[in-house]
């Protein structure tokens, strides 16, 4: 069950929402997620009220058509697999939102299943064999 949260600078909400298709897509790809496990926060900054801030850390030029995506994950994955999905993600993102992908900067949290209450005041990760 990742929690996504994606941040863009004045995308507009035909991109911000394909971006969050593309890492949803990915996620369902490549570790597996169920199609209908997708809970996202997806804001756009308008550089004013709020704005993202970046350089060209590593040799990676980035520029206002930057998105951070920041997915919160119960932990497992492999090394491979966590490469996996952010080739994926910045494919898609650059497929269905046009965001170039030296503009996708991915992070990943990791924690266990006492971490998540999906509702109803409980900790079902520790009441089930739910993934």
């Amino acid at each position: 069950m990742p929690f996504v949260r994606i941040d863009t600078l004045r995308a507009g909400p035909e991109r911000l929402a394909a971006l969050g298709r593309a890492v949803h897509d990915a996620l369902v790809e490549t570790i597996g997620i169920p199609p209908d496990d997708r809970f996202q926060v997806l804001v756009d900054h308008d550089g004013a009220s709020s704005t993202l801030r970046y350089d060209d850390y590593l040799g990676v030029h980035r520029d206002d058509g930057i998105a951070y995506v920041v997915i919160t994950l119960r932990s497992g994955r492999t090394p491979a697999r966590k490469q996996a999905l952010y080739r994926r993600i910045a494919e898609l993102a650059h497929a269905y939102a046009g965001t170039e992908p030296r503009n996708v900067f991915v992070t990943l949290t990791e924690n266990g299943p006492a971490d998540w209450s999906l509702g109803e005041g409980r900790a079902q990760y520790l009441d089930s064999a739910t993934t």
